[in-house]
């Protein structure tokens, strides 16, 4: 079994090959037909960075700890890489965030800067924590964002023992979970592309296809399409039972099931489609699971209001499942993974809408919606498309798959 991100990341050489008259199909001119939307601002990212040090102050968390990744880029602008040389992110209560890196590195870094910040250097031979504690003081109390990595939580350990180091993933979640009316168009633009590459991808599919073609052919689409192609998993036939697929030799069918998992990011913010569908004629079988699965999708938009508990949502759609005799839970043949997970500048981000979650849903979370019925004696079905939550109800960011002969 393999992960669909790092499988397609990992795959994504073989691929991009270039394929007959996929590039053809939705080329530049497309895109010079539809403006994307506008970055976000510096004055977003100062405002993100307000909110949070709000947030410290009233949790009484002195420093918070960014490493490269989402949470640094979504709060200062700094768009960098993890490496074993660490660049840090120090954000106090108050005042100015501290920007610790590399010496060799701190050009390319203060240019990629959208806020505020001291930029201050360790060379090869120093220590980066020390100067780290040398910077922040004697905080008290330390947040330590929820994805840096073991050896630099424990490196500003070292440097500060005296300090006592909380999780500052109450403080993040609470901005990152909300989405900014920036934030929602660049979503919006990256699944309006992205479905405009299922489609230009559903022409060109053929019988006798490998699945590594159709996902070629996909990729290619998003490209043209301006997205950076994130993945593109296809799995046919018996394999559509692996949620996340399988090495095995695969080809298109007549009459087989064909499902995509499919995503790219757009100016740093993510889409996240997945379709089902067959070509020719469905049998009775598929076209019944198929109908259950997007009854499935209907349940959760009807339960995703306001104030709902994000368990709820997966359990309704669970429950119905169940009822039609899948499951019992999480077992298959059934619905074997959770509903959905955030979405944003990840594409998978907290919080998830699985069983024993009980944050409630507010206005700006936004999630995928992705029921599956998995059979692994025959084959599998999941639907899949993104929403955002709004005091009227959640919002779809792409139409539902019309039906099992045609994903667009």
């Amino acid at each position: 079994m393999i992960d669909k991100r790092s499988l397609l990341k990992g795959a994504a050489a073989l691929a991009a090959a270039p394929l007959a008259n996929a590039s053809a199909t939705a080329g530049p001119a497309v895109r010079a037909s539809r403006p994307v939307p506008p970055a976000i601002t510096p004055e977003e990212h100062r405002a993100r960075l307000s909110k949070l040090q709000r947030l410290m102050g009233e949790a009484g968390t002195d420093l918070v700890v960014l490493e490269p990744g989402a949470p640094m880029t979504y709060f200062t602008g700094l768009r960098w890489w993890r490496s074993e040389r660490p660049t840090l992110a120090l954000v106090p209560q108050e005042g100015d965030v501290q920007v610790v890196t590399p010496g060799f590195e701190a050009p390319s870094v203060r240019e990629s800067l959208l806020v505020p910040a001291e930029v201050s250097v360790w060379q090869e031979d120093e220590d980066p924590f020390a100067l780290a504690a040398r910077l922040v003081g004697e905080p008290k109390r330390i947040g330590i964002e929820e994805t840096v990595r073991f050896f630099i939580a424990d490196g500003m350990r070292g440097a500060l023992p005296e300090v006592k180091v909380v999780p500052a993933a109450p403080m993040t979640r609470a901005c990152r979970m909300i989405k900014s009316p920036a934030e929602l168009a660049l979503m919006q633009a990256a699944t309006d592309a992205t479905m405009r590459a299922y489609g230009a991808t559903f022409e060109q599919i053929r019988v006798g296809m490998a699945a590594r073609a159709v996902s070629g052919i996909m990729r290619e689409a998003m490209q043209a399409e301006g997205l950076e192609p994130e993945f593109a998993l296809v799995l046919l036939n018996e394999a559509s039972a692996y949620p996340h697929g399988t090495e095995a030799p695969q080809t298109v069918r007549e009459g087989g099931i064909v499902l995509m998992d499919c995503g790219g990011t757009l100016r740093g913010y993510q889409s996240d489609v997945s379709r089902t569908f067959v070509l020719g004629e469905p049998t009775k079988r598929q076209q019944e699971v198929w109908d259950t699965v997007r009854r499935g999708q209907q349940i959760a938009m009807e339960t995703a209001q306001v104030g709902v508990p994000a368990g709820a949502v997966d359990k309704a759609v669970r429950d119905y499942y169940e009822a039609e005799g899948w499951g019992p839970g999480y077992k298959t043949p059934g619905l074997s993974h959770r509903l959905g997970h955030g979405i944003g500048m990840e594409g998978h981000e907290p919080i998830n809408l699985v069983g024993n979650e009980t944050t409630e849903l507010a206005p700006g979370m936004c999630f995928s919606n992705e029921p599956g019925l998995y059979d692994f004696e025959s084959f599998g079905v999941r639907l899949e498309d993104c929403f955002v939550v709004t005091e009227d109800g959640p919002r779809a960011f792409s139409p539902f798959q019309p039906e099992i002969g045609r994903p667009v």
